[in-house]
């Protein structure tokens, strides 16, 4: 089609068929001749044999230009011509042109609109070329009259101007670079004024002015210079951070922040700030044994810098073991305390934040960037708390465990707990954390050190035990185990921590966490005096008297118990609960025991002595052991109930066994205390005093937990008559035994908050089996006076002098009963005088007087039992006899009923039984002896009795007396 057209441009406008003629034939087809048009025309128009034709030519002919056709067709030729195949080869070429050409001229004919359109705007071409020649013709001359019209100097002017325009920002430029050589200077300023934030603005802004002027060589030098002062000041941000982990600046930590948020690097930040938290740990810690090492030490050997912390913590000294605990435990609460502060911090930037997005709503993209930095930097913190407590409890723990603390004073290792339950409630509030670390720890040294402490309280108790007189220590009568130092701390209300004289006084203290007292200043862990030293207790009474009008006043305000406690009016008890009565006492009551209870020479003070102060004070101090350290409450508890146990025991053997009274069956033991005596025995008390070599070990073990049984002081008299056999010994002894049992009665309800649910049957039963027992202890101490303070046997004599066979009934008593009643007057005579000494207490007295009268009631019937013969006028005698008795004695005492007195009267009324009725009381009362029994029936026998009848009552009693055998 190109070649086409180039020939009808240079040929001109021409008709399609002349055009057709000038084509050459190396650029166009061979135009057929006229004779083979006339075949053409001659030939039908099949347009399918024409295809045909076509497809038949060989695809070579329709190559490039470049191709010869003749040679091609000629180095076809086979070697052999045949004139015949030539030519009819020759007729297949002529029709394949013949087709060809055909085919050309149909198209040429088809497309000669088109041509005829294209060959118009090829012509309207030509013409607007034309037009732009000359145009540009006149363009040119107007350029040369231009250049002719403009003289050398206006564009010299021109030039120049160009040049002070280049020459102007060139020399701002220099200023510019300039003013960045001589930045250095004012960044070192900068930095040594801590404006982070402002180096680092002016550091980006330098390197941003210096990218602009890069194309100057003396900027490379610059830039590489400021990018080196960058990454120091990198450096010295992040010594910046670090100094945050010891003392929290708000105005230095804020300068920090703003530097890093400025390079883009605030999670950087907050990665690099808990790796220097976790550094300011292991530093901090290492340092401050470190400094009470070499302190010890005395020198300034450098061996123990080289020394690992565990290792460090084991050449720590007794003596610098408690300031040294804590130095370390403030010097990490100053670590928790930055650390909590950063949060802080960052809690209240992301409150001011949000408040300002939330009032500007443009650049979504740094929102939610900032946005991204603030919970990354929030959760980080969250998890960083309890990774940093959990630092804290590894270095306080090896501290801890690097020491034995088993000889530690009492007061230095309560120190020591108080110390770290502060710290433990420092973690608790740090990130809630139950510091199951310290708690192990801390437990381990607690039972190792309790063992030795409590071995040495309970050799202690047995030395003072062995050397108490039994004197009666003189206490207020509103003395209250609470005004004891030993049990200040029950008097606090929040949970345990330090020691009550460390605690702020402020009431506001109570509802504030450590954080929030303390994050302004102060430290939790400063030591601080011991109250002891500023306060006395004031619980002890001046010559047993709390003030001469009280004296002056004694007798006559008995009835005034107003300012007794409540623990202490339960020196009422009943004997068959030992529990105290439900309802108060009235007035009147107390009117009519004054003759009963012989306290009137002293106020209504409670009954005990040095030991049991002492006992009282050991379980404050266990109690407070055991409120710092609950895991070990078990412990602590069965040790404090084998105080209990051993000064019980020491109790009951100083004055309450005798194996002469325990064999009367009077039930003087309940078969619960002898249970309660016979497992402490068993349990705690050491019988072997030598010790056997040959023994196993367990054995030694078993023996190391037990304590020999105390002696009697030599000092102690109790074989004295005048002082009714040392009554007054005993009456203190027990009656402080009692006074302890109220005093475990009162710390029930705390012991029972402590103790682990699954051993609280253990506290139950040491209530019910061992410190209710405290009171029935009384009846067999009190029973060995009452059996010596009488003559009963002077009195069996008298009656065995009286003829029981009289005749005629007598109207005058016996002497026998004169001489049972002046002893019973002199008993209550030494009894008052005994009540000087010591306040006799109303349930002591009345034991006293029950176990006198049940002796002499059964004196009485022993004697009756005596008599060989006897008439009805000898029985009415004896029940004359026993209403003196009994008259004159009411007069004595307060005691309703008359302990005994049916024993007695049942006894002298079985005389008159018949036989049968005498075999059937026989079996009934079985209360009576086989000997008593025996003999009222010989009594009987010649009355109303005859032989065989006699023969079958022994028969019956000896039926009765065979199973005692």
């Amino acid at each position: 089609m190109q070649k086409i057209k180039s020939l009808m441009t240079r040929q001109g406008l021409r008709s399609p068929q002349e055009s057709v003629n000038d084509l050459s034939p190396i650029e166009s087809f061979r135009i057929p001749t006229k004779e083979e048009f006339r075949e053409l025309h001659e030939e039908p128009p099949d347009p399918q044999a024409q295809q045909e034709i076509i497809n038949s030519i060989e695809e070579v002919y329709f190559s490039n230009d470049s191709f010869d056709i003749v040679k091609y067709e000629l180095e076809r030729l086979p070697p052999v011509l045949s004139l015949q195949e030539l030519e009819e080869y020759r007729d297949k070429l002529k029709q394949q042109q013949a087709a060809v050409s055909k085919k050309v001229a149909d198209l040429i004919l088809e497309k000669q609109p088109a041509y005829v359109e294209e060959l118009e705007r090829v012509t309207s071409l030509q013409t607007g070329l034309q037009l732009a020649a000359v145009i540009c013709t006149n363009g040119r001359r107007h350029l040369n009259i231009a250049k002719e019209g403009f003289t050398q100097t206006s564009l010299g002017l021109l030039a120049n101007q160009r040049k002070r325009q280049l020459l102007i920002g060139l020399l701002k430029s220099l200023r510019t670079i300039k003013t960045l050589q001589r930045t250095d200077v004012r960044l070192s300023e900068m930095l040594e004024e801590e404006d982070y934030p402002g180096a680092i603005q002016l550091c980006l802004e330098c390197q941003k002015a210096a990218s602009t002027f890069k194309h100057y060589s003396c900027i490379s030098e610059l830039n590489s210079k400021l990018q080196d002062t960058l990454e120091q000041i990198e450096e010295q941000l992040d010594v910046a951070l670090s100094k945050i982990c010891k003392n929290f600046d708000i105005n230095h930590y804020t300068k920090v922040q703003q530097a890093y948020r400025l390079l883009g690097k605030t999670q950087t930040a907050m990665d690099q700030l808990h790796m220097h938290f976790t550094q300011a740990i292991h530093n901090t810690v290492f340092q401050v044994v470190l400094g009470y090492v070499e302190l010890c030490a005395g020198n300034t050997d450098t061996k123990f810098q080289k020394l690992q912390y565990k290792d460090l913590c084991t050449h720590i000294t007794s003596d610098s073991y408690i300031p040294c605990l804590a130095d370390l435990c403030k010097a990490l609460w100053e670590v928790m305390l930055s650390y909590y502060r950063t949060m802080q911090w960052h809690e209240n930037h992301d409150q001011d934040e949000a408040t300002v997005v939330s009032s500007d709503g443009n650049n979504v993209m740094g929102t939610e960037e900032n946005s991204f930095d603030r919970n990354y930097v929030k959760k980080k913190l969250e998890h960083g708390l309890s990774r940093i407590w959990q630092d804290v409890q590894l270095k306080v723990k090896t501290y801890l465990l690097g020491t034995d603390l088993s000889n530690f004073k009492y007061d230095d290792f309560i120190f020591v707990l108080d110390v770290i339950s502060r710290l433990m409630q420092v973690g608790e509030e740090f990130c809630g954390s139950k510091s199951e670390v310290l708690q192990e720890s801390i437990r381990k040294q607690s039972v190792n050190y309790f063992k030795t402490y409590h071995r040495t309280r309970l050799e202690e108790l047995r030395m003072f035990l062995e050397n108490e007189t039994w004197e009666l220590c003189p206490v207020k009568s509103s003395f209250s185990i609470l005004q004891l130092h030993e049990f200040k701390f029950m008097e606090q209300s929040r949970s345990p921590s330090v020691s009550p004289s460390k605690q702020p006084a402020s009431a506001i203290s109570a509802t504030l966490t450590l954080f929030e007292q303390y994050c302004n200043g102060g430290n939790p862990f400063e030591i601080q005096a011991d109250s002891k030293d500023d306060e006395t207790e004031d619980v002890l009474a001046s010559n047993g008297y709390e003030s001469d009008e009280q004296e002056k006043s004694a007798y006559q305000e008995y009835d005034s118990d107003s300012d007794v406690p409540e623990e202490l009016k339960r020196d009422y008890v009943d004997e068959q609960t030992g529990d105290a009565p439900i309802k108060s006492v009235s007035r009147e009551t107390l009117r009519s025991r004054k003759r009963s209870d012989y306290n009137l020479s002293k106020v209504n003070a409670p009954i005990l002595t040095n030991t049991t102060l002492n006992v009282i004070r050991l379980v404050g101090k266990y109690m407070q052991m055991m409120n710092i350290l609950k895991p070990i409450a078990f412990d602590v508890i069965h040790f404090m109930s084998q105080l209990f146990d051993y000064y019980l025991y020491a109790v009951y053997t100083f004055f309450g066994r005798n194996d002469t009274f325990e064999s009367t069956g009077l039930g003087l033991s309940s078969s619960r205390l002898r249970t309660t005596l016979n497992r402490i025995q068993e349990s705690l008390i050491d019988l072997e005093v030598s010790a056997d070599p040959s023994g196993t070990l367990t054995a030694a073990e078993e023996r190391k937990e037990k304590v020999p049984s105390p002696h009697l002081s030599h000092l102690v008299v109790l074989t004295s008559g005048n002082s009714l056999y040392g009554l007054a010994e005993r009456v203190v002894a027990t009656e402080s035994l009692v006074f302890l049992a109220e005093q475990f009665e009162f710390l029930q309800p705390h012991l029972d908050a402590v103790m682990p649910a699954a051993k609280k049957p253990f506290l139950q039963q040491f209530y019910s089996q061992t410190v209710s027992t405290a009171s029935e202890l009384r009846k067999p101490v009190y029973w060995i006076v009452a059996a010596k303070a009488i003559d009963y046997e002077q009195m069996l004599l008298l009656m065995a002098n009286v003829k029981w066979d009289v005749k005629e009934i007598m109207s005058q008593h016996n002497v026998y009963v004169d001489a049972l009643l002046k002893e019973f007057e002199e008993f209550n005579r030494r009894l008052n005088e005994v009540s000087k000494r010591v306040r006799i207490p109303l349930p002591v007295s009345n034991i006293l007087w029950e176990h006198c009268i049940r002796l002499a009631n059964r004196t009485l019937v022993e004697g009756y039992a005596n008599v060989k013969k006897c008439s009805n006028e000898g029985r009415a005698l004896m029940q004359l006899d026993f209403q003196q008795f009994l008259m004159k004695l009411e007069k004595l005492t307060d005691i309703r009923p008359i302990p005994d007195k049916e024993f007695v009267e049942t006894y002298i009324k079985a005389y008159y039984l018949t036989e049968n009725d005498m075999e059937r009381w026989i079996k009934e009362h079985r209360e009576y002896s086989t000997k008593q029994l025996t003999n009222l029936v010989n009594a009987c026998l010649g009355s109303h009795i005859n032989k065989k009848a006699r023969q079958k009552l022994l028969a019956a009693i000896d039926d009765i007396d065979r199973p005692k055998r």
